[in-house]
């Protein structure tokens, strides 16, 4: 069923259908909370890290970097991964191996390292914990698709998505805190044994839907009524074809799918600004101390859940009023990148109080355009869920190796953020020209089969 033909859902009794899809949804929402923290450690532990080991911010640069190298080359063989054993089991082992990566960073302080020593043994551990986390994005929008009926999906994303901000309004104070009375190297133990907790809820709670007991059989009719694909999973244990390369090759000649790549890859250049250099911006260029960054950095993250939410909310409301979810998806997604790429007026503030006003505005908008992972489900072809998703997380993941990097250079050519801004607020504008311009309806991609 593709997204156009889709039915509208009706308003139903919840009591009577069920809620077991919101308790799914608040699973995935709380691995992807530490799923955002752990990759965040680094953030806040950076000015001890680049203190103690002796690194400069190339090189710093190039650590932040490392996470994103893997996390962007693993996407496409995770997403293979989830089409063939299914989220239960590749999400789980994936949050236990990165968890485990986490811990292992908290160890080079204690190893003696120091200059680019240090910095090449960090990279590798980085890069493992890329590598391990790069299904996750990709089974969030697997559970999403298989949980919820298109005019859900939208809030549903959108949740899960902003999960990165609430990562830091929860964690980045508590990880401040550590890294001020402990040491940086508590924070990746702390953080990577939470993590292990986290992989036995996991294992406990997550069934497919078909294999859900708690699941009744009026939700899951009106799941599959408003278009999830519940029998996903089941269809994938029957039959498990083997895909054809010139199938998977339509991933990447498909117009409005590349739109969607650019647009991801451009929203990610925004996250990891904000998850990389942002509270290093609030120390070194803008003068405030660890703990200070620590709960400044939380108050834009708010904002920023709350664009994410209402950003799903609103896609989803417009859908439901009969437009058609394709102008309903672009709507919040233009709105918020053009809010976003406005952090850059704090280039021309003095006053802390006011950046961080403008920060929390582009966190909202950020937020607010969010609804890239709910395109992709109201477009992937089917039996290429967990692919396509390898494939648009993949893409826009090279933000994540570009940005770090392209700030490291231009703080240490000029000594200041200036430049690094312009950058970063020039990407809001790149995803409205894709999405715009570039992007065509957003319906259900059919692969032709040779």
């Amino acid at each position: 069923m593709n997204a156009k033909s889709a039915p509208l859902a009706v308003p139903r009794d919840e009591a009577r259908i069920g809620r077991r899809r919101f308790v799914v949804l608040s699973l995935i929402f709380f691995v992807t909370v530490l799923n955002y923290a752990d990759r965040a450690t680094m953030s806040i532990a950076g000015t001890g890290v680049v203190k103690d080991l002796g690194l400069d911010p190339v090189m710093l640069g190039m650590i932040f970097s490392a996470f994103a190298w893997a996390y962007a080359l693993g996407q496409i063989p995770g997403g293979w991964l989830l089409d063939k054993f299914g989220a239960r089991r590749v999400y789980g082992c994936s949050l236990l191996l990165w968890s485990l990566f986490t811990m292992l960073q908290g160890t080079v302080g204690w190893l003696g390292l120091i200059g680019s020593t240090a910095a090449m043994v960090l990279f590798g551990m980085r890069f493992m914990l890329g590598l391990v986390e790069s299904p996750a994005f990709p089974a969030n929008n697997r559970i999403v698709s298989c949980w919820f009926p298109t005019s859900e999906r939208g809030t549903a994303s959108a949740l899960f998505n902003s999960a990165q901000y609430m990562a830091v309004v929860v964690f980045t104070p508590m990880m401040a805190y550590l890294t001020h009375s402990l040491g940086w190297e508590h924070v990746f133990i702390w953080m990577g044994a939470l993590g292990l907790v986290a992989t036995v809820v996991w294992f406990a709670l997550y069934r497919e839907p078909l294999s859900d007991r708690h699941l009744s059989p009026g939700e899951l009719d009106y799941m599959r009524e408003g278009g999830a694909l519940v029998d996903l999973e089941a269809n994938r244990k029957q039959s498990k074809p083997k895909l054809k390369w010139p199938e998977v090759a339509q991933l990447f000649t498909n117009r409005t799918l590349w739109a969607i790549y650019l647009g991801q890859y451009c929203i990610t250049a925004l996250t990891y600004f904000f998850i990389t250099w942002f509270p290093i911006y609030l120390i070194k260029g803008r003068g405030m101390t660890i703990m200070e960054a620590g709960w400044v950095a939380a108050l834009p993250a708010i904002c920023g859940f709350s664009g994410g939410v209402l950003g799903g909310f609103v896609s989803d409301y417009l859908i439901r009023q009969g437009m058609h979810p394709s102008r309903a998806r672009k709507t919040p997604f233009v709105i918020g990148m053009a809010l976003a790429a406005s952090l850059v007026s704090a280039n021309f503030v003095d006053a802390n109080w006011m950046v961080i006003a403008l920060m929390a505005l582009a966190f909202f908008g950020k937020g607010l355009a969010a609804v890239g992972w709910a395109v992709l489900s109201d477009t992937a072809p089917k039996g290429m869920v967990g692919l396509s998703g390898g494939v648009f997380n993949g893409i826009g993941n090279i933000a994540g190796i570009v940005t770090p990097v392209v700030i490291g250079y231009f703080v240490a050519a000029t000594g200041n953020f200036n430049e690094a801004l312009w950058f970063v607020a020039a990407h809001g504008l790149i995803g409205i020209f894709a999405y715009v311009v570039m992007a065509g309806r957003f319906e259900r991609v059919e692969i032709r089969m040779d």
